[in-house]
């Protein structure tokens, strides 16, 4: 319910002697009413109550300094989205600030939790159990409830769908009801027109359901996407998926799984929903009584559009549909030591605006990505300033695994330093655009369910040269081996991408630290590979296979106004790009790099004249003061140090210790291959 006039006259009345030093707070505790004025005597209910306050105060002129709402400990269940408008704003030097009290946990949930289970009654839902099920699972009324949209699986596309309403149980996501429930089925023939047939018959018990769901990667391993099984001939144990087709197509040997399938609810952990009547089934890991368990409601849990200088600190934000924090334009948006955790989505999504900031936290169990950064105007190279400093990013893309990035930046002038991203499933951090920063940040156990990525690579639909001004700096990659240990890379450069400085960078047991794919201008310096596959790989693809670059990105430079200012400023070099060779790899610089433990790079011939190698140290023990990974610095008579390597500031990398962490020390477990 809106609040009344009556009622903002009475906050705005508190407010008036509720000055403190810096300005004023207002106070929202679980027990408090959303018809009280805001004290810490007599505190608001609701986050949204204190929100509304502000903006009346905001309003009527009665609080130009700066405004903090204090949220006492406690779980909050709003039923909408908490939204932000430019009537919501701060300034820089008087932001609005939600904080939880200090040392309180405070919870916002978006769903509805579950406390009254039955056994499940139904013969005809009982008739399509598994026989293994039928004794465990158990059944509640999510209508009685009051949860009406019980959306399912949608949005699907190559990359990623939406799952809609999901259940977690203790904290934790669980598994809609799966076959099989770990690993994958595999084609074994592809007849064209979405029909196949597979290496097990155990879909032919799928004939009578009403909505099962294939997840599969039909013809690479970076392309899955979620089908609808239209069809089962039971006779010849073909499967058909419903229209339209696999973008990319189906080939022998591929893999997928199904879902949404209520005779496979046959383990602890499983759940489905009988749409028809509304029964939520589940077969709970261990006891409900006591636990805690939610269904997803709300959709993008808190709101920026066109807001500023508003401030999210020590927040929980979890078990919502969507994502955890959006924000659209607006400046100075700052979401700082915040657990982000348990949606359907990313953590937090900034598109547009300028200068927001995710500081600090702690982003996990996302059913896609972590922090999207986007914005900045790539035809003025106007930068945006996005920043996420310091966050830990883990066991994110549940649902999604493939192109969920753990962090992206893509626009112009955004940053990603000092974050620890671990344990995602694709890439780690993703980029595009002009001038990112990706410095000081540890990225380990990624990219193992593909084996053409990188844990820092170029996500764009298309790269192109204009892409330029890119720093990789300092960073440590480790523990990253491709799908089922086939292979990956650490920093992937894709189709033509250039002018990025890749330097400083420690690698340790990856697969290929570096792959330059036909690109131009790029600096690799001073880096450490350190018991790694193949250092590198420098290719001249633009010459072959990936000569299609061409068109798109000659329509791009002419798009881009390349020749004018601010472009033919900022990039000279590619003033005469298109008179010069421009699918060519050109101007690349190999230099005082140091390769032990593992074998030196391969460069294509067509690549070799455009590449410049110089005082690389390869294959000779370059001192180090303790064996790695337990330390990377150098002895003083190191041959590396005599030969011009610089020594990493290896301490500098990663999380640090802040009164903007969420929480400290991080846990972070290698993955084994």
């Amino acid at each position: 319910m809106r609040p009344t006039i009556a009622l903002c006259a009475l906050a705005l009345a508190a407010l008036s002697t509720a000055h403190a030093a810096g300005g004023v707070t207002l106070f929202v505790a679980p027990n408090g009413r959303d018809t009280n004025p805001g004290t810490r005597a007599k505190p608001f209910a609701t986050p949204a109550r204190a929100r509304d306050a502000v903006r009346a105060g905001r309003a009527a002129g009665r609080l130009r300094g700066a405004v903090t709402v204090e949220i006492a400990a406690g779980r909050y269940e709003p039923a909408a989205p908490l939204t932000f408008g430019p009537g919501d704003s701060g300034t820089a030097a008087a932001p609005v600030v939600y904080r939880a009290a200090r040392g309180a946990q405070v919870r916002l949930v978006g769903g509805k939790g579950i406390s009254r289970w039955a056994p499940v009654a139904d013969p005809a839902l009982l008739s399509r159990m598994a026989p293994e099920a039928r004794g465990h699972a158990l059944q509640a009324d999510l209508k009685a409830l009051g949860v009406t949209d019980l959306q399912g699986i949608n949005s699907a596309q190559v990359y990623q769908s939406d799952p809609g309403l999901e259940l977690f149980f203790g904290g934790k996501p669980m598994t809609l009801a799966r076959y099989p429930n770990q690993g994958y089925m595999h084609i074994t023939e592809a007849l064209g027109d979405g029909v196949f047939a597979c290496d097990d018959r155990r879909p032919m018990a799928w004939a009578g359901e009403p909505e099962v769901w294939l997840h599969g990667f039909w013809m690479w391993d970076w392309a899955d996407e979620r089908k609808r099984l239209e069809a089962i001939d039971t006779a010849t144990g073909r499967l058909t998926l419903g229209k339209p087709n696999h973008g990319y197509g189906m080939k022998k040997g591929q893999w997928f799984y199904a879902q949404n399938a209520l005779p496979e609810l046959d383990t602890p952990g499983e759940w489905y929903v009988d749409r028809a009547s509304g029964l939520l089934l589940f077969w709970p890991p261990s006891p409900v009584e006591g636990a805690e368990a939610v269904v997803s409601t709300v959709r993008d849990m808190v709101r920026f559009e066109g807001c500023s200088h508003v401030t999210l600190r020590g927040l929980t934000i979890e078990q919502g549909r969507g994502s955890a924090v959006v924000v659209k334009g607006g400046e100075g948006v700052r979401v700082v030591a915040c657990t982000l955790r348990n949606m359907g989505n990313w953590g937090v999504r900034v598109t547009g605006g300028k200068l927001h900031g995710v500081v600090g936290c702690d982003v996990t169990q996302t059913g896609q990505g972590g922090i999207h950064l986007e914005g900045g105007d790539r035809k003025t190279l106007t930068p945006a300033g996005h920043t996420a400093d310091n966050n830990h990013v883990h066991h994110t893309a549940r649902w999604d695994p493939v192109y969920q990035q753990g962090i992206t930046l893509f626009g112009v002038g955004n940053r990603a330093t000092h974050n620890l991203i671990d344990n995602v499933p694709h890439v780690a951090i993703g980029f595009s655009g002009n001038e990112q920063t990706i410095e000081y940040n540890e990225i380990h156990s990624s990219v193992f369910q593909s084996n053409d990525a990188g844990a820092v690579y170029t996500s764009p639909p298309d790269e192109t040269w204009s892409m330029r001004g890119h720093k990789i700096r300092f960073n440590y990659l480790h523990h990253i081996h491709g799908f089922e240990g086939k292979g990956c890379l650490g920093v992937y450069l894709d189709d033509c991408f250039s002018s990025a400085d890749i330097s400083g960078n420690v690698f340790y047991d990856v697969a290929t630290p570096i792959l330059i794919g036909g690109g131009r201008d790029n600096t690799m310096t001073n880096n450490l590979f350190v018991k790694c596959g193949r250092a590198f790989s420098i290719d001249a693809r633009g010459l072959g296979w990936a000569k299609a670059v061409g068109v798109f990105a000659t329509k791009e430079l002419h798009d881009l106004n390349y020749r004018q200012p601010p472009w033919s400023v900022k990039y000279p070099e590619l003033v005469g790009i298109l008179e010069d060779e421009p699918l060519a790899p050109k101007g690349n610089l190999l230099a005082r790099n140091v390769c032990w433990g593992g074998p030196w790079g391969w460069v294509e011939e067509a690549a070799k004249k455009g590449l410049k190698e110089e005082e690389n140290l390869v294959g000779i023990d370059p001192l180090f003061v303790a064996p790695p990974p337990a330390g990377f610095a150098l002895k003083p008579g190191s041959p590396a140090l005599k030969a011009g390597f610089l020594q990493v500031p290896f301490g500098k990398i990663g999380l640090y210790k802040s009164a903007d962490r969420a929480t400290w020390p991080a846990v972070s477990p290698v993955r084994s291959k």
